[in-house]
């Protein structure tokens, strides 16, 4: 449910794009000015949709889009292309603001005990599990999207990362232990309540949308 679909790009589409790519690395190799320019502009807006995801404050995320281009400009005469310029980017940007939640980290860690799941004595959920089944047209709808963005950000840093990085980024759970600088079973276990966190956040939300469902039929 969190990850959306989109549409791909056409094969000429690519094509030019390859080419266009192509053309632009061979600028910035050579140092031409023009070229850093285009470079910002045609790649700054979806670094910065990045950083915002991952850093809630708008100031750190610009910080962390500046960090990431200036890592790239130091490295762009040792990126070989084997991957899309946009690719390679935004691995940079995500490291940036993983670095800058790092330093961070001394700052409190709220618990989200209460939005896990309870169970009685006999190991059945203590409250009623909502069905998750949701229309396909709903889960393109901007207002759902953006009650799914909020309540991701109302996860604490260490729980909310994970599920970016694993259910947003699509890393596996190896390069996610890895960018994180944490074992592969501290992974499964963040994203597993993570997860159930979320899923307890967005209830009242979907509950409502099924119940406006049934009346409008």
């Amino acid at each position: 449910m969190i990850m959306q679909t989109y549409n791909g790009r056409s094969r000429e589409a690519s094509c030019d794009l390859e080419f266009e790519e192509s053309e632009l690395l061979q600028a910035l190799r050579a140092g031409e000015e023009p070229a850093y320019e285009r470079f910002v502009r045609q790649y700054g807006g979806a670094m910065q949709a990045v950083a915002r995801r991952f850093l809630r404050c708008e100031q750190d995320a610009a910080d962390a889009v500046q960090e990431a281009f200036l890592s790239a400009f130091r490295s762009i005469r040792g990126f070989a292309g084997d991957s899309k310029i946009g690719t390679w980017l935004h691995r940079i940007v995500v490291n940036a603001c993983l670095m800058k939640l790092r330093a961070g980290k001394s700052r409190p860690v709220v618990s989200i005990e209460s939005l896990l799941p309870s169970f009685d004595e006999t190991g059945h959920h203590a409250n009623r599990i909502s069905d998750w089944n949701v229309p396909s047209h709903r889960l393109e709808a901007d207002e759902l999207r953006a009650t799914v963005r909020r309540c991701i950000d109302e996860l604490p840093d260490p729980f909310r990362v994970v599920l970016l990085l694993r259910d947003i980024e699509e890393l596996n759970t190896q390069e996610t232990a890895e960018r994180l600088r944490i074992s592969e079973p501290a992974v499964k276990v963040r994203l597993h309540r993570a997860r159930q966190a979320l899923r307890t956040l967005l209830d009242p939300t979907l509950r409502a949308d099924r119940e406006h469902g049934r009346a409008a039929r």
